[in-house]
């Protein structure tokens, strides 16, 4: 790890950190924190997603659907409208929306292939994003004299990299540009997400062998077609599985750096509370060591 000690975290001039754990449990909240401190660049992962990487597949689509409706066809065509994204640090809605759910279209779904496809479009695009973090550290330096860097990542990380894989390369890149913390949270914090999704089913990623397996269970328990799913009901169904499906790759994930608890990243208020969580981790994990 970049950081060998609390003490060498403490007295570090530059503090570069990458946070990772299950949307919802506080790594936005926590890089908003810090980047209106003055002092951190806040580099978010899944905006740059649906920039640099998704930024023409949200914007094509969206005119796709514009070209349906004469009115707007027309003004396309001839140049009279602009259409693009309006995606933000804190509004993804865009990427979420063009990622879709499988199912009956009528309902809003996508065809399974076509899902599969912008799911794996997705892949390369987190790869690729997680992989400029490097990049934007010096970046975030160079060009705004930021000596702090916050790398706010999406809950499928886990998804794209190979935790038991000493070798991994994004995991390498990552673990050697930023001290890797894991936000785990507890049961409890599970069961609300799952509260909280069964009330606002999101299009999510998922890796392709569990989201396989996971649409021909459901389409065969359930004596259903492709065209007859309903695109929300197969989401809800799914997440629970989702996050136990990644919680112990999270965990695998963890031994690249260091662990703190949802519950502990709730009550923080500035850098000087985030610093001590981040000493205490380190301390916690020497003595376990």
């Amino acid at each position: 790890m970049i950081y060998a000690s609390a003490q060498a975290w403490r007295d570090a001039p530059q503090k570069k950190v990458l946070l990772f754990g299950m949307s919802g449990l506080g790594k936005t909240h926590v890089a908003n924190m810090l980047r209106d401190s003055g002092d951190w660049f806040h580099y978010s992962v899944d905006y740059r997603i649906g920039t640099r990487y998704m930024g023409e597949h949200i914007a094509d689509n969206a005119k796709r659907e514009a070209m349906k409706v004469p009115f707007l066809r027309e003004l396309l065509l001839t140049d009279s409208i602009y259409i693009g994204s309006n995606i933000t640090f804190n509004n993804l809605a865009p990427l979420s929306t063009y990622l879709g759910k499988p199912g009956n279209p009528d309902l809003g779904g996508l065809g399974f292939s076509e899902y599969l496809r912008r799911q794996d479009q997705h892949h390369s695009a987190e790869t690729a994003a997680l992989l400029d973090t490097p990049q934007f550290i010096d970046r975030a330096n160079a060009l705004y004299g930021y000596d702090n860097f916050v790398c706010d990542t999406g809950g499928s990380i886990c998804e794209v990299v190979d935790p038991t894989d000493p070798n991994d390369p994004v995991l390498c890149a990552l673990s050697q540009s930023t001290l890797m913390v894991w936000i785990e949270g507890s049961d409890e914090h599970t069961d609300e997400l799952v509260r909280r999704f069964d009330r606002a089913p999101k299009p999510m990623y998922y890796m392709p062998e569990f989201l396989t397996d996971r649409w021909e269970t459901y389409l065969s328990e359930n004596n259903l077609s492709e065209g007859d799913v309903n695109p929300d009901a197969f989401v809800r169904w799914t997440y629970s599985q989702a996050l136990a499906h990644r919680q112990p790759r999270y965990r695998a994930m963890s031994n690249w750096g260091v662990t703190v608890s949802a519950q502990d990243v709730a009550q923080l208020k500035s850098t000087d509370d985030f610093n001590c969580l981040i000493a205490d981790a380190l301390e916690a994990r020497a003595t376990s060591a």
